[in-house]
């Protein structure tokens, strides 16, 4: 029997804005209505970006801080509150992993080819994830590509984890340059999810989002929803919030009678107790 499914909600992502969806949580208060309707729907991972005063992509600890004790204030422990790390451009590696030191957050997710671009960075990232392990930091590792999924599968072999069976997200489907090449992307990220000897976790773009929530509650892996990457119910019709897609996911996985994971099961199955 397949672990209870995952059901991370990414809310607001580091580039859409209110003009994209009316119901975008960028504040704190937003964040905290927002953790609040996902909890409800049965997520147990919040995915958090923060913005700058101009609304902009943020790896400040302050926001973080201030976002994070406002979710806590709302929800108490009812959510793994999971910080990203991500560069958009703007953070360099050391920026990053300095940020990570600073806040000290209870998860983080990590783009591999962001934390260690090469071979030559891999005793620096293998002596960041240690230190991390010490300070009981959960984190998730973000693979693009086939090429970030070899890397991670050789790093995994090599023992640079550590976790002899960390959390990883396959990023479905981006955007290619033709619709043949993005159904392509994504049928061949989708088989190299079952080859992964350790738990999973899928997001999809756009109207691709229910396609894989309907693969990782079918094949054992976990499912990560939310505004980041889409906003849409149909061709024509945006999502009232980000607590729909949590609830879809949650629905269809019980038509497959898969329990959906709270926050204690998530504790349970990575030893976070």
């Amino acid at each position: 029997m397949p672990d209870p499914l995952i059901i991370m909600s990414a809310p607001n992502g580091a580039r859409r804005q209110k003009s994209d969806h009316p119901a975008l949580p960028i504040s704190p208060a937003e964040l905290a209505d927002c953790a609040e309707q996902i909890v409800a729907q049965g997520a147990s991972i919040l995915h958090l970006h923060v913005r700058d005063k101009q609304n902009q992509h943020s790896l400040n600890v302050e926001q973080y801080r201030s976002a994070i004790s406002a979710i806590r204030t709302r929800v108490g422990d009812q959510l793994l509150i999971q910080v990203t790390s991500e560069a958009v451009g703007k953070y360099t590696r050391f920026e990053q992993m300095q940020m990570v030191h600073d806040l000290k957050p209870e998860a983080v997710s990590l783009a591999l080819r962001e934390i260690c671009p090469s071979e030559k960075e891999v005793p620096e990232t293998a002596e960041f994830i240690s230190w991390m392990q010490k300070e009981r930091i959960f984190p998730q590792y973000i693979l693009y590509d086939q090429t970030d999924i070899d890397r991670f599968t050789s790093y995994l072999a090599r023992g640079v984890f550590e976790m002899q069976f960390p959390f990883v997200l396959l990023v479905i489907g981006r955007k290619q340059s033709l619709a043949t090449d993005a159904d392509l992307a994504r049928a061949k990220m989708m088989d190299a999810a079952l080859e992964l000897s350790c738990p999973w976790a899928i997001c999809g773009f756009g109207l691709h989002e229910k396609q894989c929530v309907a693969f990782a509650t079918g094949n054992g892996g976990h499912i990560r929803v939310g505004f980041e990457n889409n906003i849409l119910r149909n061709d024509q019709d945006l999502l009232q919030n980000n607590a729909e897609m949590v609830g879809y996911s949650a629905e269809l996985a019980n038509t497959v009678n898969r329990s959906v994971a709270r926050i204690d099961d998530v504790r349970s199955m990575f030893h976070l107790e």
